[in-house]
């Protein structure tokens, strides 16, 4: 083809010029394959108690932080970094504290310390907190509406069918 040239360190016939291939998994960007591992542990536990818990309330504190400031002049977005850098030490003393005992609910087993805290846990914390932060809005579109309803228009709006209109329109 025209106008294609090979590749900087690779001749016209596709060969290396002397250098060792480079595997195809490995990242580009020399700073993310220094620190990031391009094994995988398949026996590292990912959906803990700790996980499950440390999300879901990274997740919850950020929604209602983010809410809260939606209202302001000036309003602010508390990102997922913060819960990102939280979690850690947390998520570290609960390995350290909780304890090792197995549980068995309806058959199936489960511990709530399986070991020590590590980095698949603290990612998918990171992806629940993540789920707490619209950068859109700040805040669900339909939180909008029922504060309308209630500063202008003087109508309330019952608890649960305002619970049922926020969860449908997510």
């Amino acid at each position: 083809m025209a106008g294609t040239e090979p590749l900087e360190g690779q001749q016209s016939n596709g060969s290396s010029a002397g250098k060792e291939p480079e595997s195809s998994d490995r990242c580009p960007v020399e700073e993310v394959a220094l620190v990031v591992p391009e094994t995988d542990d398949p026996k590292l536990p990912v959906m803990t108690f700790r996980a499950w818990f440390l999300g879901t309330a990274a997740c919850l504190f950020l929604i209602f932080m983010n809410t809260f400031f939606t209202y302001r002049t000036q309003p602010l977005t508390i990102s997922a970094i913060l819960a990102q850098i939280v979690v850690l030490p947390l998520g570290r003393f609960m390995a350290a504290t909780l304890p090792e005992r197995r549980f068995s609910v309806m058959g199936y087993g489960f511990s709530l310390n399986p070991g020590p805290f590590n980095i698949k846990e603290h990612v998918i914390i990171t992806i629940f907190a993540n789920c707490g932060v619209s950068y859109g809005g700040g805040d669900a579109y339909s939180i909008g509406a029922i504060t309308v309803m209630k500063a202008y228009y003087k109508q309330t709006l019952n608890f649960f069918c305002g619970l049922l209109i926020v969860l449908t329109t997510q």
